[in-house]
């Protein structure tokens, strides 16, 4: 396996990342925020996406950080696209508007790489209290920069399992392996189908974008030993692999997936695995928490089994919104301060007291799966979530070496926009525009595009 130091962008990318064009859209000129003001005095700019963990935080931090400690956040909240442009902005800039922002294991070996991020070794060995070793260590690893360094720290995590309607199952004969494969996964499928009247076999995304099709595609070419790139950046998406595992997918929601899948995402798939629509469904260990929830109509209905393989042992993919401290920051010292707050146990705590233990966010620490009540909240699928978090390989996902790190992403500035193209090509399939050897030869020419950028590196 190549180590991560190895990954060094050509001189085109890194002109690019640092002109702001690092995660599409592209930047077109130099942007300071508010008047270029950043966070001052006893005061930070947390700049986070919306999703319901962080906005649960938004309503804790004044009753509880500000009045601990006398920092006040200013919150900026932004749906997920708009919240990663303007993240680029600024932190490619280093125009220091935001001390802090949310940030993937994505982004952050990247940023960490550009000089953007504020090293966290020092301050988690000065914080006792906050427990670096109690972090899983493949969030760990994968939020650690090409010098061994931290750069952030997660708030909560996810890998990706299958779930399937264990009550359908017990009905219809059909049994669950403990460890399923692929092949397995489409012969349940097809018995599973029309199981309940307008149920399919299994949901899978189509939707086009590289944090759609694509993630759950790339785990499927993984394990039927398939690779975006080989360990000399030759370009592989024309290899027998790749064409053996986007066919299986492909035909697989054809033939026994939800309706309209191409245009089917998470959100679709878990509308339609609660409203009893699919038989099971292959996604993120988050959704569990959503079809668990007390309103859900599929409560105590759902199993949970590890992500299907073919070569490989384990599947799943890896991935945490995290903590990043901008080295442009004013106010370092206090930006860790909210952050230790933020990914610490006794915000995890706070959250389970005073608004549920379903609602805390899990997927980072080994002591939240050993809490009795997170464990009798999430019994359903705290354990198989766990394990899959702990098996990920983000830096060994497949069987051939890798020239940088993913597992369901390649690790380098390039891959919004070529993961985003050729999801384009592979929906397009799914929807039966063309065929599957026809999207991977266009998808094989724009990879072939990048390679040339980081061959003979």
């Amino acid at each position: 396996m190549r180590t991560q130091s190895r990954l060094r962008p050509p001189r085109a990318a890194l002109a690019a990342a640092a002109a702001g064009t690092l995660l599409a859209p592209l930047l077109s000129g130099c942007w300071t925020g508010a008047g270029g003001a950043g966070s001052g005095g006893d005061s930070l700019n947390v700049l986070m996406v919306n999703n319901p963990q962080m906005v649960t935080l938004q309503k804790l931090t004044a009753a509880h950080f500000t009045r601990d400690t006398g920092i006040e956040v200013n919150f900026t909240v932004l749906p997920e696209n708009d919240v990663r442009d303007k993240i680029s902005q600024d932190f490619a800039n280093q125009a220091g508007q935001y001390d802090v922002a949310t940030l993937s294991n994505y982004e952050i070996p990247i940023y960490a790489r550009n000089g953007w991020l504020e090293e966290m070794d020092s301050y988690v060995a000065g914080d006792r209290a906050y427990d670096e070793r109690d972090i899983l260590e493949p969030m760990r690893q994968s939020l650690t920069g090409d010098d061994g360094k931290l750069y952030g720290q997660p708030f909560y995590g996810e890998s990706s399992f299958l779930m399937y309607r264990k009550d359908v199952f017990a009905r219809e004969g059909l049994t669950m392996p403990a460890r399923p494969t692929w092949r397995q996964v489409a012969d349940l499928a097809a018995k599973a189908d029309g199981a309940e009247p307008g149920m399919k076999g299994i949901c899978l995304r189509g939707l086009p974008g590289w944090g759609e099709v694509m993630a759950p595609l790339t785990t499927v070419v993984n394990t039927f030993g398939g690779t975006w790139f080989d360990e000399d950046w030759n370009a592989r998406l024309d290899s027998p692999e790749w064409e053996k595992a986007t066919k299986f997918y492909v035909d697989l929601v054809r033939e026994h997936g939800e309706s309209g899948a191409a245009q089917a995402g998470f959100a679709e798939c878990l509308n339609n695995m609660t409203q009893g629509k699919v038989a099971m469904w292959y996604d993120a260990t988050s959704a569990a928490g959503s079809l668990e929830s007390a309103g859900s109509p599929v409560r105590g209905k759902v199993g949970y089994a590890p992500a299907p393989v073919e070569k490989t042992e384990s599947s799943g993919w890896l991935y945490t919104w995290a903590w990043g401290i901008q080295n442009a920051s004013r106010n370092p010292d206090d930006a860790w301060k909210f952050v230790s707050w933020a990914s610490g146990k006794e915000y995890e705590e706070l959250v389970g007291d005073e608004i549920g233990w379903s609602d805390v966010p899990a997927g980072k620490r080994a002591s939240t799966y050993a809490h009795p009540a997170y464990r009798a909240e999430a019994a359903a699928f705290q354990e198989t979530t766990k394990e899959a978090i702990e098996r990920a390989r983000p830096n060994d996902p497949g069987v051939q070496p890798r020239p940088a790190p993913g597992i369901q992403f390649v690790g380098i500035p390039e891959f919004t926009d070529l993961g985003t193209r050729v999801s384009q090509e592979i929906s397009a399939a799914i929807a039966g525009r063309q065929s599957v050897e026809s999207a991977l030869r266009k998808s094989q020419q724009l990879a072939e595009e990048i390679a040339e950028e980081y061959e003979g590196r």
